[in-house]
């Protein structure tokens, strides 16, 4: 007889079954296989195979499907989906460091504010016009706004970007945008669960940049320390040294209220100031890949496909109003970063990816259900915020994969409608 531990056991395997085979579709019709990630744990849901009279895959427990309000629960695939985050932002901070942060902060800041203000905006415009209120308006704006540094980096490491000039303006964008989101995560935390007050949301945004700041100070004064921390000979020690401390803290962060991957990335940042960067990044890198499927696989493992048949206009809309928004304002912080017309077009494909930091919006707004936000408009937020996000992570990475297609007919005419000089030679 089959024991629990069993079932759970096999239920895993299917688990890294389903994801080695969307990852062989994916590289067999040579396409990213981030949304073959998603797709498969939609597939393999309870909304899917569930529906079918089927036992549901993974031992998920949600709420029952005569709620819209689904989200799995699985211990397992949740906390590693926690797990990939953490270490694709650790290994963006690797990529990032306090002395390079420093250096290019007046071009983040510059390109920063260009996104914030393009696509923010947007949002807040666009929000309103689809769901007639303030906080809803609010949410939308942060989930058109925030690109997905999960899968850009991702992205940047599968295509070979994350060593040209355009990685930097990406990177640069993404990190001002994760220190906003940390802000904005405590504001909208407050206003939904607290009904809208006000002094609650300063308190939170008082703790939220308050560790930020603490990460800050960690990561320019204890480059020492954590150098001696992998003192080594041993690859096993590095691995289970780097890993205790990156998600001891992401996870400290998390229960105070402050987004585990802003934490994740600064103590990518302090590592990336000692001499054990490569060994990191070789040694880790398999993990990051497993958990970063765990983690795509989970979103699509979340999701009822049925929630979109209500708001499929409403997410085409948005797609069709916020793609050329990002395509502008990453456009412009290539520019800003003194790039070539090439690199820059390339910048504002890279960033039209949504993502992870949506998708916490979109569960923040089932949370105000019936108290901050009508039930019916919560429910819709939710179901735009996922597919518009499962459509952006299509869009994005599609774009990325034919950039030099989209490039060899865009960037002839800019440089004509400019009559700007010759392209750089990197090009």
């Amino acid at each position: 007889m089959a024991t629990a531990e069993s079932t759970a056991l096999i239920d895993v395997g299917i688990l890294f079954g389903a994801v080695a085979l969307a990852g062989l579709v994916a590289n067999r019709i040579n396409q990213s296989v981030i949304p073959f990630y998603i797709l498969v744990g939609m597939l393999l849901s309870e909304y899917v195979v569930g529906r079918v009279d089927f036992p549901a895959l993974l031992g998920t427990d949600s709420i029952p499907h005569g709620s819209d309000l689904a989200l799995a629960n699985t211990d397992f695939v949740h906390v590693s989906a926690e797990i990939g985050i953490v270490l694709l932002l650790f290994f963006l901070g690797l990529e990032f460091n306090l002395d390079r942060l420093i250096a290019s902060k007046e071009r983040i800041g510059k390109a920063g504010t260009v996104d914030l203000a393009i696509n923010f905006g947007a949002g807040l415009l666009l929000g309103y016009a689809l769901f007639g209120s303030f906080l809803a308006a609010f949410l939308t704006a942060g989930i058109v706004y925030i690109s997905s540094s999960a899968i850009i980096t991702k992205s940047l490491i599968d295509l070979g970007w994350i060593a040209n000039d355009e990685s930097d303006a990406m990177l640069g964008s993404l990190v001002f945008e994760d220190l906003f989101i940390a802000v904005y995560l405590a504001v909208a935390t407050a206003l939904v669960l607290g009904g809208g007050a006000v002094g609650e949301a300063l308190g939170r945004i008082g703790v939220a940049v308050g560790f930020i700041l603490v990460l800050l100070l960690l990561v320019y004064l204890g480059t020492e320390w954590f150098q001696r921390s992998l003192e080594t000979d041993s690859h096993e020690f590095i691995v289970l040294r780097a890993l205790g401390i990156t998600v001891l803290l992401s996870g400290f962060a998390l229960s105070i209220g402050v987004s585990e991957a802003v934490a994740a990335f600064f103590v990518g940042m302090a590592f990336s100031s000692t001499e054990h960067v490569h060994d990191l990044e070789n040694l880790l890198e398999p993990l990051r890949d497993a958990f970063a499927a765990i983690f795509f696989f989970w979103i699509g493992l979340s999701t009822d496909p049925s929630l979109f048949l209500g708001v499929a206009g409403l997410i085409a809309v948005a797609a069709v109003a916020t793609t050329p928004t990002k395509l502008l304002s990453g456009y412009l912080g290539g520019r800003i970063y003194d790039l070539s017309e090439r690199r820059s077009v390339r910048v504002g494909l890279g960033m039209t990816t949504r993502g992870e930091f949506s998708l916490i919006i979109a569960s923040l707004a089932l949370s105000g259900a019936g108290t901050a936000l009508p039930e019916p408009i919560a429910r819709d937020v939710y179901a735009f915020a996922v597919g518009y996000v499962l459509v952006m992570s299509v869009v994005g990475t599609t774009l990325m994969q034919y950039s030099s297609t989209i490039e060899s007919v865009v960037v002839p005419r800019l440089e004509a409608g400019i009559g700007s000089a010759s392209p750089s030679s990197d090009d």
